[in-house]
């Protein structure tokens, strides 16, 4: 029996070309594939680090003629672990992104993190390799 694993988060977006260069050339993803549902109006492309069968990837949704949707409140964000989250954000601000807090140690704690927002308010939070799994304290 497998072990079951996340496959992806899909996230909704509403302009995929603009999710797509910001994924790819901002975060450092890569087009793993994209298609197209004509019939029911809609373009899924998944983006990730690597192949879909050894981690879990984002599925951006473009529902067409959709541009804008309410986040809500309930969604926090997305993790994503980096060796040096110092030299990624500057690379991620290099390449216009948006970087909305700095590096450094979470309140409290010692485990080093740092966010992203992505085109459409997404939030991503970087967190440093070493302590990625340890919690607050790192």
């Amino acid at each position: 029996m497998t072990t079951p694993r996340v496959l992806h988060t899909m996230l909704r977006v509403g302009d995929l070309d603009r999710s797509i260069r910001f994924y790819t050339d901002v975060m450092g993803m890569t087009l793993l594939r994209q298609n197209e549902n004509s019939e029911y109006e809609y373009t899924l492309a998944f983006v990730g680090f690597g192949d879909e069968s050894q981690g879990a990837v984002i599925e951006l949704t473009y529902n067409w003629g959709t541009t804008q949707y309410d986040l809500g409140d309930a969604y926090g964000h997305i993790a994503i672990g980096y060796d040096d989250i110092y030299a990624t954000c500057d690379a991620i601000k290099a390449a216009g992104g948006n970087v909305t807090r700095e590096p450094g140690p979470v309140k409290g704690g010692s485990t080093h993190i740092a966010f992203v927002t992505d085109p459409d308010g997404y939030k991503i939070e970087l967190i440093q390799n070493k302590s990625a799994s340890a919690g607050l304290d790192g």
